[in-house]
């Protein structure tokens, strides 16, 4: 996408200051919005906000590789409601040509925590190319490795900042595009924009109080299980079928 004018106005922070505000253990929020609004959120968001640049870019190109068993078992927790859940998946910055194998748990508080290593791979087509990876799973995952495939890979562009008391950090993720690698079938939501809210615990946010100003809900959004449902006709879908809905009246207006 080209880039907002009010992104270009914004204050900037580095990679590196940023990571210092890295939320490894945080509580998420979502929430999902039809991507017309982005310029009135941007300009609403410069006089408390930072956006982070890599070089001299404001918007960051992503990959993602997700793993589940081919009973599907990781997706099957979501769908279930179970409060402790797991999804296993490389992640590629490709601006930056870095890659992480990471492992990220939700529990029953609410709280999301990930682990990640380095990975030489951005993609793989079976587990086993993961190679000096596999011990990372092996220690981590909640399935045995020799349980895990490839089954969903995601392609995106993020924004993500930093409000300038470094309580809370925002991204915002457009342009998604998936393709399931059991199925073959792709598909994309080029209308819909991921906006999401990491904090170290609940408290008052800037940004939370931008989106209730301009009347966006929060709203559970998990781009594994929603490209998974749009992508493999055979998964039960009937925990996303309003999911699935907000998102077509999304991308009708």
């Amino acid at each position: 996408m080209s880039t907002p004018s009010s992104l270009n106005d914004m204050a900037v922070i580095t990679l590196d200051e940023m990571s210092h505000i890295r939320l490894m253990d945080r509580i998420d929020t979502k929430y999902v919005a039809n991507v017309a609004l982005l310029p009135k959120i941007l300009s609403l968001m410069q006089a408390k906000f930072k956006v982070q640049i890599i070089g001299d870019k404001r918007i960051a190109n992503y990959a993602t590789q997700y793993f589940d068993t081919k009973a599907l078992d990781f997706l099957k927790m979501h769908q279930n409601g179970k409060l402790n859940r797991q999804k296993i998946r490389i992640r590629s910055y490709i601006d930056s040509r870095l890659a992480f194998l990471e492992i990220k748990n939700k529990n029953n508080k609410g709280r999301t925590s990930k682990k990640r290593i380095p990975s030489p791979v951005s993609h793989v087509e079976t587990i086993d190319g993961l190679a000096d990876g596999l011990k990372f799973l092996d220690d981590n995952s909640l399935f045995p490795t020799t349980m895990l495939e490839p089954v969903l890979e995601n392609n995106f562009q993020r924004m993500t900042f930093v409000n300038r008391k470094a309580t809370e950090r925002i991204t915002i993720d457009t342009g998604l595009s998936f393709f399931n690698c059991v199925t073959q079938e792709k598909t994309t939501l080029n209308d819909a924009m991921i906006l999401e809210l990491k904090q170290d615990g609940w408290q008052r946010s800037d940004f939370a109080e931008i989106l209730r100003e301009l009347r966006i809900k929060r709203s559970s959004f998990s781009k594994y299980c929603i490209g998974m449902v749009l992508t493999n006709p055979g998964c039960k879908y009937n925990r996303f079928k309003r999911k699935i809905q907000l998102i077509n009246k999304l991308l009708q207006k």
